[in-house]
């Protein structure tokens, strides 16, 4: 099983994502928050397939899901979805992603 924690940023509302395989090319998702919108993904979204992982954002579906019940267009929950299921299917290595905003400190 591969264990993603998402710290959201400004919502503070932390994501635990849980990605386990199933048989060759299917996947268990669990997602638990405190967000009733992630829970909604979560509730709508069970399970993943390993071609899942190589989709376009326009026919992934954790991304139409995500747009379906999720308001905030920059929630990093379906990302981190699609990054704990590369994980779990042995297409990608742990490691973790990192946002930082950077402040202007010239002028």
């Amino acid at each position: 099983m591969t264990r993603l924690l998402i710290n959201p940023g400004a919502c503070g509302m932390l994501v635990q994502v849980d990605v386990e395989q199933k048989d060759n090319k299917t996947f268990s998702l669990t997602v638990t928050s405190e967000c009733t919108m992630v829970q909604k993904l979560g509730t709508t979204l069970t399970e993943l397939t390993t071609m899942d992982a190589f989709k376009q954002l326009v026919e992934n579906p954790v991304f139409i899901k995500g747009a379906a019940c999720l308001k905030h267009a920059a929630c990093p929950v379906p990302c981190g979805i699609l990054k704990a299921l590369e994980v779990e299917a042995g297409l990608n290595v742990p490691r973790d992603v990192t946002m930082s905003f950077v402040k202007d400190t010239a002028g």
